[in-house]
């Protein structure tokens, strides 16, 4: 009889101790599963979030406020800079994030990668009341702004168009078809937004160059709202780039915002997978304790494989196979019920959070419990090979 086959008989004749023995790899493979699907969910749930932020980056005017004194007598501060940049710096702009990015994700393709939207901030007054009126490039802004939705009527579609927010609406009663002027320059409303909950929902976005126009700031912008291709992208290091290479601007890594945030998920994931670890520890003992028990009950068993010519390694064998089947076990089980446990408790850890399978981890989950189910029993089996044949039949 082979020894898969003496594994078999042993697993079938004692099918509880065996399930006794998979119980503690179960529900260390489970905790561990469940935590790892949690924290993919909750940082899918976050890189999502960054995605509607819109912009990676932020270039405005390096603007300084410079301390007036006349030996100790304070003469308030002074404002160095220019409020505006020059459109004729765009250009400088984009090759600086767009090589980055290149250089960083591989990209051979030479068209324009990253999404540069302008912004020129103005105020006037719209039917006597004081409003900002934003000038912007229609398409890039509506990419960076992902979360806009045009509630009422249609986004702009031309150079006499303004897309409204709702409270600038909802203020001073205007509607769609509306005519509204800017700087003494009439515009049609074409849209109005639909609460945001932003400043956004306070402002008139026109044309960059209708705003430029009415206000006599041709080629000049507020600010620029770079969007990057991707998550991963080296925004902190395009800031870093502008700053040194073009002047009279500073660029500010928007990213930020979510590091902490996302510094807390990991946190809290350690967190658990140390109380994962914890319980795997636990399950190995457990392992540990019930194979010792299966020594002591296979005593004579073992000295009739010891007595027809097993040898110590055989013996170990017996118990080694026996550790892959509870790992087997515990892996399969372990991953299914750690799966299940991430959806029940998930969206309650991340709420609004969509737990989604994550197939790689199964490898992981048996790959852990087999781990633990062998390192376990290597003692057990080690004590049984030293087992000898009168010391089995004295037992008797």
């Amino acid at each position: 009889m082979k020894l898969y086959q003496i594994v078999a008989k042993d697993v079938m004749r004692r099918k509880r101790r065996v399930l006794y023995a998979a119980l503690g790899v179960v529900i260390g493979t489970m905790t561990v599963v469940g935590i790892l699907t949690m924290a993919f969910a909750g940082q899918a749930r976050i890189y999502k979030q960054l995605e509607q932020y819109g912009p990676n980056l932020t270039v405005i005017p390096a603007i300084n406020n410079l301390d007036m004194k006349l030996g100790n007598l304070s003469m308030g501060t002074l404002t160095v800079g220019d409020n505006y940049i020059p459109q004729s710096q765009v250009p400088a702009i984009r090759q600086i994030a767009d090589s980055n990015i290149r250089e960083v994700m591989k990209i051979d393709d030479q068209g324009d990668i990253a999404t540069i939207a302008p912004q020129l901030y103005e105020n006037t007054k719209v039917n006597g009341v004081s409003v900002v009126v934003v000038g912007v490039d229609p398409e890039p802004e509506r990419l960076v702004k992902s979360w806009w939705n045009v509630g009422k009527g249609n986004y702009i579609d031309g150079p006499d168009d303004v897309l409204v927010g709702s409270m600038t609406a909802e203020l001073l009663k205007l509607n769609v078809g509306d005519t509204v002027m800017l700087n003494n320059s009439p515009l049609k409303i074409a849209g109005i937004l639909d609460e945001t909950g932003s400043s956004d929902d306070y402002q008139i976005f026109a044309p960059l160059a209708s705003v430029q126009k009415a206000f006599d700031k041709d080629g000049m912008v507020s600010s620029l709202d770079i969007r990057a291709l991707c998550n991963s992208c080296p925004v902190e290091t395009i800031a870093d780039s502008i700053n040194k290479n073009v002047p009279g601007v500073r660029a500010v890594a928007v990213k930020q915002i979510a590091k902490s945030e996302m510094g807390l998920v990991d946190k809290m994931s350690n967190l658990m997978l140390a109380l994962g670890g914890i319980t795997l520890a636990v399950g190995l003992f457990g392992v540990v304790n019930t194979m010792m028990s299966s020594v002591h009950e296979r005593i004579k068993d073992i000295g009739i494989m010891r007595a027809v010519g097993a040898s110590r390694n055989q013996i170990i064998k017996v118990f080694i196979y026996e550790a892959l089947v509870i790992g087997v076990l515990g892996g399969i089980v372990g991953y299914l019920l750690g799966t299940a446990l991430a959806y029940a408790i998930g969206p309650l850890v991340f709420e609004g959070t969509t737990i989604s399978f994550v197939p790689q981890y199964f490898p992981l989950a048996l790959g852990v419990s087999i781990v633990v189910a062998v390192a376990a029993t290597i003692y057990p089996a080690i004590r049984a090979s030293q087992i000898r044949v009168a010391d089995s039949f004295r037992s008797v």
